[in-house]
């Protein structure tokens, strides 16, 4: 086993998109990143970008829907290191998005194995290593479109996405976050969501085609601020990278 000084950080879905370009930005700043990836081949790609321009990389496959693949991602840190001290559950499945009508509970539950059942499978499964730190952050990425507040704002452009299985599954890990929160308070578990919620604006991704305003580099904003606070930081808040988002 390899145990060093630096953060060290997990993020899932970490190959591409958002996780990529925080596990570029924590990499720049020194830290280890594990680079979860459910595509062994699009890991090791984005690994060696990584690598190339200087970062501290170990790619783990990873697949969030799978207790043996989640059971063997911790074995697989555990080689390299005693310690965990950031989570970051990014993976997350859009679904396709559709309408309540016409939503089945095979549909739901496609969307919640990646955007609930996994956080909570990954977040069980890793917990060793994050108490065995110093000072243990988890975030989660979740969405505006999963706030009570901003569904119900007819001014929000998500209010009129007429689907159940993202909105509801995003939802259900921001009450997971929070509890999490209450019960683990030795854990500062946050919510981050990449978009500007007062400004209508999401980050593009390949989720939604790239068609967001926000660049993804502006769309890891919170997400690394997140991943960053102190000790005396806080826990069980739901933040974008302008500030505080109602829930």
């Amino acid at each position: 086993m390899t145990n060093t000084e630096q953060t060290s950080v997990l993020i899932t879905g970490g190959n591409k998109g958002l996780g990529l370009e925080a596990a570029r930005r924590l990499g720049e700043q020194g830290w280890t990143v594990f680079l979860g990836s459910r595509d062994e081949g699009r890991g090791r790609e984005a690994a060696a970008k990584l690598i190339a321009g200087g970062a501290n990389v170990v790619m783990v496959p990873l697949d969030v829907t799978s207790d043996t693949s989640v059971a063997d991602a911790v074995r697989l840190v555990q080689k390299h290191t005693d310690r965990l001290d950031v989570l970051i559950n990014n993976a997350g499945a859009p679904g396709r998005i559709v309408a309540p009508a016409d939503a089945t509970a095979e549909e739901i539950h496609s969307v919640y194995d990646t955007n609930v059942y996994g956080p909570i499978r990954v977040t069980h499964a890793f917990l060793p290593l994050l108490r065995a730190a110093d000072h243990p952050r988890v975030v989660m990425v979740s969405s505006g479109g999963g706030s009570f507040a901003v569904v119900t704002d007819p001014e929000q452009p998500v209010s009129k996405m007429h689907e159940l299985a993202y909105s509801s599954s995003k939802a259900a890990l921001n009450m997971i976050t929070v509890r999490y929160a209450q019960a683990l308070p030795e854990i500062k578990f946050n919510v981050a969501t990449p978009g500007e919620v007062a400004n209508h604006k999401f980050a593009a991704t390949d989720m939604n085609r790239h068609t967001g305003e926000l660049t993804v580099t502006e769309g890891t904003d919170s997400i690394v601020r997140l991943a960053t606070i102190g000790p005396d930081g806080p826990t069980g808040i739901f933040v974008d990278r302008l500030g505080p988002v109602a829930w």
